[in-house]
């Protein structure tokens, strides 16, 4: 990058945070996939007045810019593909700016991390739900822009449940407020619909507005050891629609079984087809004993070979000890791992897993699966014996490829929570079709006309 740029940078954030050395290149270049891509400089805005005048100046000079969190995500949406500057938001901006019990609202800077702002809502016995796997170090400004869910959202839903105004930064320096902290607004367009899940390709988002409710004061854990895959996927939707409202339901398959008894000597049945894994929660102990015997009845009916509930959190802690350690004990399976987060309809969840067996099978590898059943969204795990066997990973690539196919055409998504980025961009074409596409690039357009902001992503 030309010396004027970085000095430019220097002079609205200051020397100490502005990098264009190798080590800090380095360290913005990758992201869970694992892929590299550096960018030119790094640079560390403090405010959202400082974002405005470093967007401004990359849209006058054609610097492309990629906002950034924590760098947690899995498809490479806070990769700087086309070089330029990575804005990166964690370090200044992270302040929880206001808890206003009273209206049970938090309004935060991007750079928040998830778990923080939960240990400060519960401090005041108000509660922020969505609970990615990476809370403990993603932030709220990744979040929103990756639509970003977690095992709660069975019950609570995702990030866009509860966001209510969010404030960005237009390519041009533009700085825009889209909705309110009112429960209710229906003036104008949904600006803040449009930013959530945008993945930092029209805008940059300075401060958000969140919606918290108050914290459940019990919950309780439970176990489900199902006979077959069809068994457990049948309970899911079967079980919802008889009244359970479970917090979380969580999915594993016999290879995920089978990997953790081997990979880390879990206490598991050998002979468990399936498992769903989940908590209730509730202000009475009485609505916790009735979700709990409506989930217990419910899977019975339909294969439940093994039910337990926990009775204290040490129980709880090990009825989830496999579920947190499902992703890690896939490896014994290869050493390349395609993950993929597809969503389905629910009750299309025994339909979708036989023939994403059948996938499998075709191209002889195994794809063990785990997730979130009780809102159809699994990980699917193409498991690649030899990462540098070209075939085999030829193979890999091609079985995703069908395995997207095959859920757009159950009425699913590419993506339930990990989003596009550049992983997921050549497969856009499957699950939209030209006009949708040709729509997509019309918005990316009227918010970027320059196409400076976060290019290459989602195939925009």
């Amino acid at each position: 990058m030309d010396i004027k740029h970085v000095n430019y940078f220097k002079s609205i954030v200051g020397d100490d945070n502005v990098f264009d050395d190798k080590p800090h290149l380095r360290a913005y270049s990758y992201d869970a996939t694992k892929q590299r891509y550096e960018p030119e400089a790094v640079v560390f805005p403090k405010n959202e007045e400082e974002v405005s005048k470093i967007l401004k100046y990359c849209n006058d000079n054609d610097i492309k810019i990629t906002p950034r969190g924590a760098g947690s995500g899995f498809t490479g949406g806070s990769l700087p593909v086309n070089g330029g500057i990575v804005l990166a938001l964690e370090k200044h901006m992270n302040e929880i700016i206001e808890l206003d019990e009273l209206n049970m609202v938090a309004v935060v800077q991007p750079g928040v991390i998830n778990a923080d702002l939960q240990k400060a809502a519960a401090k005041k016995g108000l509660f922020y739900p969505p609970d990615p796997a990476s809370m403990d170090y993603t932030t709220i400004g990744g979040n929103v822009s990756e639509n970003a869910g977690g095992m709660r959202a069975a019950k609570y839903g995702i990030t866009k449940d509860y966001v209510m105004a969010l404030r960005a930064v237009l390519p041009n320096g533009d700085i825009i407020r889209a909705g309110k902290k009112t429960i209710k607004d229906v003036a104008g367009y949904n600006v803040a619909g449009i930013l959530i899940a945008s993945e930092g390709t029209l805008a940059v988002i300075t401060e958000i507005t969140l919606k918290l409710i108050p914290k459940p004061r019990f919950k309780k854990s439970y176990m489900a050891i199902f006979g077959t895959v069809e068994d457990a996927m049948n309970a899911v939707f079967k079980s919802l629609a008889n009244g359970a409202n479970p917090v979380a339901m969580e999915f594993l398959d016999s290879l995920v079984i089978k990997a953790l008894i081997q990979k880390l000597n879990a206490p598991l049945p050998t002979n468990a087809g399936a498992i769903l894994i989940g908590d209730v929660d509730g202000n009475v102990k009485e609505e916790i004993d009735f979700q709990i015997d409506v989930l217990e009845k419910s899977f019975k009916e339909n294969g439940c070979m093994e039910f337990r509930a926990s009775s204290n959190e040490q129980e709880s802690s090990e009825i989830w000890y496999a579920r947190r350690n499902a992703s890690m004990a896939t490896t014994i399976y290869g050493t390349l791992k395609l993950n993929e987060d597809i969503s389905v309809p629910r009750s299309l969840l025994p339909v979708a897993l036989s023939k994403i067996y059948e996938i499998g099978q075709k191209y002889g590898l195994n794809v063990p699966c785990f997730g979130h059943a009780g809102d159809g969204n699994i990980h699917v795990n193409v498991m690649v014996k030899d990462k540098n066997d070209p075939v085999e990973v030829q193979k890999g690539h091609k079985a995703i490829e069908e395995i997207f196919k095959l859920v757009v055409e159950l009425g699913g998504t590419l993506s339930g929570e990990h989003g596009i980025g550049i992983s997921k961009a050549e497969f856009m074409n499957i699950a939209f079709n030209k006009e949708e596409l040709e729509l997509f690039r019309k918005i990316k357009h009227a918010f970027d006309p320059k196409g400076i902001l976060n290019p290459g992503k989602m195939g925009l």
